[in-house]
């Protein structure tokens, strides 16, 4: 059996826009939401980033924040997804 675990893979894709790490890395700070890794690049102007964050210090549970920061998304024109790393590293394995 898997151990459940704090982490969380949150994926952000879009057109590039002023302060879309801004607003990520607020939201994330403000639910006490610790950055562990993080990767972004710019193609041409389409921004894409991945971080991986551990939640267990969150004052929210898993549900909420991933429906917020979707909501921040949607927001500033971008799409962001918040995913449990066990659920998305079962989506990935090949």
């Amino acid at each position: 059996m898997e151990k459940k675990t704090d982490r969380v893979i949150i994926t952000v894709v879009g057109k590039d826009t002023v302060g879309i790490i801004a607003k990520v890395c607020t939201y994330l700070a403000n639910n006490r939401i610790n950055v562990l890794d993080i990767s972004q690049t710019i193609v041409q102007e389409f921004f894409n980033m991945m971080m991986i964050a551990d939640i267990a210090d969150s004052n929210k549970p898993f549900d909420e924040c991933s429906r917020e920061i979707a909501q921040i998304g949607e927001e500033i024109g971008v799409n962001i997804k918040c995913q449990r790393e066990e659920i998305f590293n079962k989506m990935h394995r090949i």
